[in-house]
């Protein structure tokens, strides 16, 4: 069997100091995350991180900057995880739009409330956090630093 890390995108969206992060299930649990997903066949990243926030969370955002590249191996899993995480603005909401099945909600939350949902152990892995306190030091990079084929 041929072996493959994960690879995913999320990101970061800020509002009036408040981040939009997806309630969700996994793993029979309900946790919390950015907007993430799997990078399809045929789809760049960018359009994959578009793509998954607004099935996620009907947000439409457009990529500014990109924050970086996260390496994480799940202990409940051993799978490996590679996201590369955007740093993008909201631009619409679609309010009646249909979110995909492992969601529950999407919410603008504050970082004290997501540090508060880390403590309880209610984030999707520890990269959720680390990728927002990376933001909040900083941390960015121009779009072209990725260059699609």
């Amino acid at each position: 069997m041929q072996w493959y890390p994960h690879k995913t995108v999320a990101t970061i969206v800020e509002q009036d100091r408040r981040f939009l992060m997806v309630e969700e299930q996994a793993d029979g649990m309900v946790v919390y995350n950015q907007p993430a997903g799997h990078l399809e066949a045929g789809e760049t990243l960018l359009e994959a991180a578009r793509r998954e926030t607004l099935e996620e969370t009907g947000w439409e955002v457009e990529p500014l900057r990109f924050l970086g590249l996260y390496h994480y191996v799940s202990s409940a899993n051993q799978v490996s995880y590679i996201r590369s995480c955007f740093i993008a603005r909201p631009l619409s909401h679609d309010r009646d739009r249909l979110l995909d099945p492992d969601i529950i909600a999407a919410h603008w939350l504050t970082l004290e409330q997501i540090r508060q949902l880390e403590s309880a152990g209610r984030l999707r892995s520890p990269v959720v956090l680390q990728v927002l306190e990376d933001y909040l030091s900083g941390v960015s990079y121009p779009l072209s630093v990725i260059t699609s084929l």
